[in-house]
């Protein structure tokens, strides 16, 4: 009882909050309830008195027992979790390396120690440690928040305190690997087609037809049984393939050797079959990876067939093959059914609006004209959309003649007369081009997108329009030229047919392209000019609109002069301040390709739009389109070219040179490896 009125015990209610309130709450309440009871009744008050002592006495000793109880509580969770902070930094499965300011291991635990093979470290610098470990380490300083690294053939979660010189891995080596079989045990879906099947079994004989079907069926299912894929045969001339991401990613190591097989084993066999497979993956929907793999399928044929084409949602395309040149193989069928699909859209149309590329050339502006005349014999009203940029020596001399013939200068507009004169039913028809960025009027292209026709002979590329009305791209055509004027035979009789200047300007288109008809001229580019000139095409006025201008032929002669061969490549470089017109660029990598020895040739000079342009040519050995596209260009296998922006001439000729050498490295690996 004494100690329970001591001083220091009743200190000790007064000295805590909570406890306090609850104490003086009793007292008042206690004080307040004797004073009623002794007023009343002096022995209810006795009563009262020594019920409030009692209860007084119990209330305050389970208080003290209750705070007492609770220090005791939190002492031993204190102790427990600086315990378990201790154990937890020697015990748990994260690495810890802790740095002091002269970068020496001041402190590892032991998890980490393991790495080191229990060695003692701490005390050493962290370079003469590991100096893989201290390369993440000076990479961590730099670097915010966790990131992946791969150290002692494991991978790892990493992080870098700075301010504490604390660093923490993580090993995650074996989810790595459960993504990465995951990644691999992706499907892929690919479509394998026979560029030109049909036409070569058209005069075979049924043994021969069934035994050139046999082979090629017996080759492909070879080879998808050594890559482990599935092979369904969907047609005599379309495959279906189905495999894992890891088989896709072996061949591509591979390049598609099956390509190069069943072409050179079939043209030994006089039969020469061509490939074109397109495939998809990375997608979950099956439908979507159908269609994926069917637009590479249909970009590989774009591109000419035999090739490859590997794409995924919102992923750049890859290309393999592609080393040969496009055989001819399109039909009168094909021709007439486009006309036929042509007229039908003009005959919808309000008017039609027709343009090329930038830069315009012979084979583009012909095909503008021929298109005008296919409309106006099908009673519409067609517009010739020329740019605003000063025309090369040859289109301004086929300008100043167009000027003599009213009705069709009347109907060239420029890009602005254009964008107000279209309405929603005008029908655009872009020719010798498939890309918005080198059309001559985007603002146009954007406004008539959903009505569009495009007419090309080059190969498509990535940049394509989604959905035009129609699409006629042939890369086995000589020029966009030879396309149209296949036309004319399918068009109405009653309305006029091609005028002196219009079939003259075609004729000068196909001349071009096919290098006064020595490069890409098969049999039906010569019917096509048989027609032109049947229709009132004048050779002189072709040479007058061919010749050179003295500063051009100039301009050649000294690019020619900076020439040098390097193996079997040309390569001439301008100098980095001077302008070259795009013509004269093209002109001389045809001449330097007229030396002897060189299989490709590649001429650089800046052009008059500040960027750096390449013209790219190849007797057929060397596919330029490829390299082209891999500098952002494009083209066909034998004559492709580029831009490329920010860069003088000797960077991008450096840049050209690396890429030429980079792939007769490959070559050179892949013939080892065979």
């Amino acid at each position: 009882m004494r100690k329970f009125f001591s001083s220091a015990n009743w200190l000790f209610y007064f000295k805590h909050p909570a406890v306090r309130w609850n104490v003086c709450y009793l007292l008042v309440v206690t004080v307040i309830s004797l004073v009623l009871a002794f007023m009343f009744n002096w022995t209810i008050g006795l009563v009262v008195l020594i019920l409030a002592i009692v209860g007084m006495t119990i209330s305050l000793r389970r208080l003290r027992q209750l705070v007492d109880d609770t220090q005791e509580y939190l002492k031993k969770l204190t102790y427990q979790v600086q315990h378990g902070q201790q154990e937890a930094l020697l015990e748990m499965p994260v690495g810890m390396i802790m740095l002091n300011t002269h970068n020496e291991i001041e402190w590892i635990n032991p998890y980490m120690a393991r790495y080191f093979k229990l060695e003692h470290i701490v005390g050493k610098r962290v370079r003469d440690v590991d100096a893989q470990l201290a390369d993440l380490l000076d990479q961590g300083r730099e670097r915010q928040g966790t990131h992946i690294v791969k150290w002692q053939n494991r991978q790892f979660e990493f992080l870098f305190q700075p301010q504490y010189r604390v660093a923490y891995l993580l090993d995650i080596t074996k989810y790595e690997q459960v993504e990465q079989r995951y990644h691999q045990a992706q499907i892929f879906l690919g479509n394998i087609y026979l560029d030109n099947y049909d036409e070569l079994i058209q005069g075979m004989s049924d043994s021969a037809v069934s035994n050139l079907h046999n082979y090629v069926t017996s080759e492909i299912n070879k080879w998808a049984t050594a890559n482990h894929l599935l092979m369904k045969i969907l047609d005599d001339d379309n495959y279906l393939i189905i495999g894992h991401q890891s088989s896709l990613t072996e061949m591509e190591k591979k390049k598609f050797k099956i390509l190069d097989t069943i072409r050179q084993s079939t043209s030994q066999q006089n039969s020469p079959v061509t490939l074109s497979v397109g495939i998809a993956y990375g997608e979950d929907d099956l439908i979507k990876l159908a269609d994926t793999a069917q637009d590479n399928l249909d970009l590989a044929l774009g591109r000419g067939g035999d090739q490859v084409v590997v794409r995924s949602k919102n992923q750049p395309a890859r290309f393999y093959g592609g080393k040969t040149n496009p055989m001819e193989k399109r039909t009168r069928v094909r021709a007439r059914m486009i006309s036929q699909a042509l007229q039908e859209l003009i005959a919808q149309a309000d008017q039609l609006f027709v343009m090329g590329h930038n830069n315009p050339d012979m084979d583009s502006l012909g095909a503008c004209l021929g298109i005008r005349r296919i409309a106006e014999m099908n009673g519409k009203e067609c517009w010739i959309v020329i740019g605003n940029q000063r025309p090369h020596a040859d289109i301004q001399r086929l300008i100043n003649e167009v000027n003599n013939y009213q009705t069709i200068k009347d109907h060239i507009i420029t890009p602005a007369q254009a964008l107000n004169k279209a309405t929603a039913s005008s029908l655009l028809v872009m020719v010798d081009h498939a890309k918005r960025s080198i059309t001559i009027s985007p603002e146009l292209y954007d406004k008539l997108k959903d009505r569009l026709v495009i007419i090309d002979h080059h190969r498509r590329g990535e940049e394509f329009p989604e959905n035009p009305l129609l699409v006629y791209i042939e890369p086995y055509a000589s020029s966009t030229c030879e396309l149209i004027t296949e036309m004319f035979e399918y068009q109405p009789r009653e309305g006029k047919g091609l005028n002196k200047i219009e079939a003259t300007t075609m004729l000068t288109g196909i001349q071009v392209d096919t290098k006064s008809f020595t490069k890409s001229a098969g049999t039906r580019t010569f019917d096509a000019a048989s027609y032109l000139r049947s229709a009132g095409a004048d050779g002189m006025m072709i040479q007058s609109f061919m010749k050179e201008d003295p500063q051009s032929f100039m301009d050649r002669n000294h690019l020619i002069s900076r020439a040098t061969i390097q193996g079997h490549h040309a390569i001439c470089a301008g100098e980095n301040d001077r302008i070259y017109g795009s013509v004269t660029t093209a002109q001389a990598a045809d001449m330097l390709l007229q030396v002897e020895g060189v299989a490709a040739s590649f001429v650089i000079t800046l052009r008059a739009d500040g960027k750096v342009g390449i013209s790219a040519r190849s007797a057929g050995d060397v596919n330029v389109q490829v390299l082209m596209e891999k500098m952002g260009g494009g083209g066909h296998l034998a004559n492709a070219a580029t831009q490329v922006s920010g860069k003088t001439v000797d960077q991008v000729k450096q840049e050209l040179i690396a890429l030429l050498q980079q792939t007769v490295d490959n070559s050179s690996q892949e013939d080892t490896e065979e």
